[in-house]
């Protein structure tokens, strides 16, 4: 399920810097193209699935412990806080984005869900989500006009 759904942060790095309205619809494109392929797996697992809860956690599970075996280091996979807090505007800026452009009828359980496992799997990030053109609509291109 979800085979080797951390290269989604590949490029994590790069998609969070100098973020504006412009790279970051160029990004999603890009993050889309090459991953697309996991959220629609996602989808299909909740439709193949009786107990859409359980199928829903287990896909935000498998989905911790990927990210987690990738970033943390250590016999403990811990993960300092200035990356995970990088990790989590990632999730926020891409991936619940992603998930919910699918407009399945339980993407948003699948985000939930995943906002539970972030919660309890990683130290202070409890997260929220929203959809892409809520925070499409909130960049600005310049800011009092200093960028």
């Amino acid at each position: 399920m979800l085979e080797n759904v951390e290269t989604m942060f590949d490029n994590m790095d790069e998609m969070l810097k100098k973020l504006k309205k412009k790279s970051y619809e160029e990004n999603m494109k890009i993050f889309l193209g090459k991953h697309q392929h996991y959220f629609q797996e996602m989808t299909a697992l909740m439709d193949a699935a009786q107990d859409k809860e359980k199928a829903a956690g287990e896909i935000a599970s498998v989905l911790g412990e990927r990210v987690e075996n990738r970033f943390g280091k250590g016999e403990k996979r811990k993960i300092s806080s200035r990356l995970q807090a990088d990790i989590n505007f990632f999730m926020i800026y891409y991936v619940f984005p992603a998930v919910l452009k699918t407009e399945h009828e339980d993407c948003r359980l699948i985000a939930d869900q995943i906002c539970v496992e972030w919660k309890n799997r990683f130290k202070n990030s409890e997260i929220g989500y929203t959809d892409y053109d809520t925070l499409y609509k909130s960049f600005r291109e310049k800011i009092f006009g200093i960028f």
